[in-house]
């Protein structure tokens, strides 16, 4: 097996930073590539960031730039700027490379196959509470796992063996599923319900620490219309993943906030588009009800108009 000794990763946020660090020392500051451009690029290489207290520089790379294919590419950008970072990442791409997403949602690596091809890319997702606010990114490193896989692994691929052998360099904690589509499906549920229903009431973690408190309702109400949708598409979803998603939003700290609130609150766009509006297009798609998602939807796009100003009015704006 060839061991991968180059990593480029696009998407310096919080799952980002989560990463790259343990990453870059893993491979060595040399083959480890942050790909960023402009006002980013800049604030990155003057500033950094913050990783758990440390300050912390990588090599940053522009987009255009001309360099040797990475072993792999890892994707942690937000789902608003994935079209972009498909054609950002071009210059790292080689015959050999691996491309790992690690974003919300279930249509990252189908948008990143459909340019670059299935052979290249793995299926990834990401379970972390992770906060990040003026260039500070702050986590419990003992809490999280990194999942990453083929569609199915009964049985290990040498390119997925290459990233758990790099994972195991960095001391990253990871796990290859069975099912990479329905645990992706699973993390989908935990963002529709969680993420929209955190962001619009702007509640942190322990909203969900009591069993069958109001949040909750809301929350599982939620879940049940992406396992409707789910199961209708084929996918075996179910009351046990509600069950087990119940119980893993109680591990996750208290103060934590998932990213949707923290979007609404830094303003930011958020990923309702991902969230909610492909929950409700599958929906409507697949003749299944989801009088909730279409609800979510519309409250956060309010939200976002109200962080953008539209509804500012006083007697000098009349």
């Amino acid at each position: 097996m060839e061991q991968i000794k180059t990593v480029a990763l696009i998407g310096l946020g919080g799952i980002g930073c989560s990463l790259s660090r343990e990453l870059c020392r893993a491979v060595g500051y040399e083959n480890f590539r942050v790909i960023a451009d402009g006002a980013r690029r800049e604030r990155l290489e003057q500033q950094g960031v913050t990783i758990n207290g440390e300050n912390c520089h990588f090599q940053i790379v522009s987009p255009g730039e001309q360099t040797t294919p990475a072993d792999l590419v890892i994707v942690t950008v937000k789902f608003g700027g994935l079209e972009q970072a498909i054609q950002d990442i071009a210059g790292q791409v080689g015959e050999n490379t691996i491309i790992l997403p690690f974003l919300n949602g279930i249509s990252a690596e189908k948008m990143i196959a459909e340019v670059y091809g299935w052979e290249h890319v793995i299926y990834g997702m990401v379970r972390r509470a992770v906060l990040m606010q003026n260039g500070v990114c702050t986590y419990d490193p003992n809490l999280g796992t990194y999942y990453f896989g083929e569609s199915k692994n009964h049985e290990i691929s040498d390119r997925v063996a290459r990233v758990q052998e790099l994972f195991d360099r960095a001391g990253l904690h990871y796990e290859n599923p069975d099912d990479m589509i329905r645990i992706k499906w699973a993390k989908y549920m935990a963002n529709v319900s969680e993420n929209q229903s955190a962001a619009i009431l702007g509640i942190p973690y322990a909203a969900w620490y009591e069993d069958g408190n109001d949040a909750n309702w809301i929350r599982e109400a939620s879940c049940r219309e992406v396992i409707a949708v789910a199961q209708r598409m084929g996918v075996d979803l179910g009351e046990d993943d509600l069950i087990r998603q119940r119980e893993m939003a109680k591990c996750v700290p208290a103060w934590g906030k998932p990213s949707t609130l923290q979007d609404i609150e830094a303003g930011r766009p958020t990923e309702v588009e991902m969230f909610s509006g492909t929950l409700s297009r599958l929906g409507r798609e697949y003749g299944v009800p989801t009088p909730i998602s279409d609800l979510f939807y519309h409250m956060i796009r309010v939200l976002e108009q109200k962080n953008a100003g539209a509804f500012d009015v006083g007697p000098d704006k009349e």
